[in-house]
C-alpha cells in the first residue's frame, strides 16, 4: 500500500472502531474526513485534543465532517477513554500499524533519554472525494482544533 500525499487520493482502508463498528475510508465518501492519530489513550496531551474534538463536534457535523482519533491502543482501552471523557467521535484501534505506516506517522521519539517508536501528533483532511487535502504534523493541541475547522471552512 503506498503512502498518502497531498492532493491525491487516500487508499482505502478499514480498521476496527468503538462502538463495536469498523470504519471503511471508502464508506465515509460524500464527508469530509478529518483523522488525526494520537499516542496514547488518557494521557494529559491526547485527553486534552480528544476533547477539543469532542467539545466542537456539532461545528464539524454542520461543515459535513467526520472526525476519527487513530492510536495503536487496544479498542477496550478506546471504549474506557471514551466513555470516561463522554467523546462524541469513534476512535480507531490500529494495533498493527497498518493505517500508521499508510500516514507515515511512526516516528522515533525520545523521553528521559529512553528512545521508542511512537505515533507523532498528527491531523490528515480528506475531502468528500476521499483526496487528502490537508495535513498538520507535529501537532500543538492547543488552538489546533480551530485551525481544522478553518480548513474545511476554506475547502467547502
Amino acid at each position: 500500500m503506498s503512502k498518502v500525499s497531498p492532493d491525491k487520493p487516500v487508499p482505502d482502508f478499514e480498521l476496527a472502531a468503538t462502538n463495536g463498528r469498523t470504519i471503511k475510508l471508502s464508506a465515509l465518501k460524500g464527508h469530509n474526513v478529518v483523522l488525526y492519530f494520537y499516542p496514547k489513550d488518557a494521557t494529559s496531551g491526547c485527553t486534552l485534543e480528544a476533547v477539543a474534538f469532542s467539545n466542537f463536534q456539532l461545528k464539524f457535523k454542520r461543515l459535513n465532517t467526520v472526525v476519527l482519533g487513530v492510536s495503536r491502543d487496544s479498542l477496550k482501552s478506546h471504549e474506557n477513554f471514551r466513555r470516561k471523557h463522554a467523546l462524541k467521535f469513534d476512535l480507531l484501534s490500529d494495533e498493527s500499524e497498518k493505517v500508521c505506516k499508510l500516514f507515515s506517522v511512526m516516528k522515533m521519539k525520545s523521553m528521559y533519554g529512553r528512545k521508542y517508536r511512537g505515533i507523532e501528533r498528527s491531523t490528515f483532511l480528506i475531502d468528500t472525494d476521499g483526496v487528502l487535502r490537508a495535513e498538520w504534523r507535529k501537532v500543538a493541541v492547543k488552538g489546533h482544533v480551530d485551525e481544522v475547522l478553518m480548513a474545511i471552512k476554506i475547502l467547502n
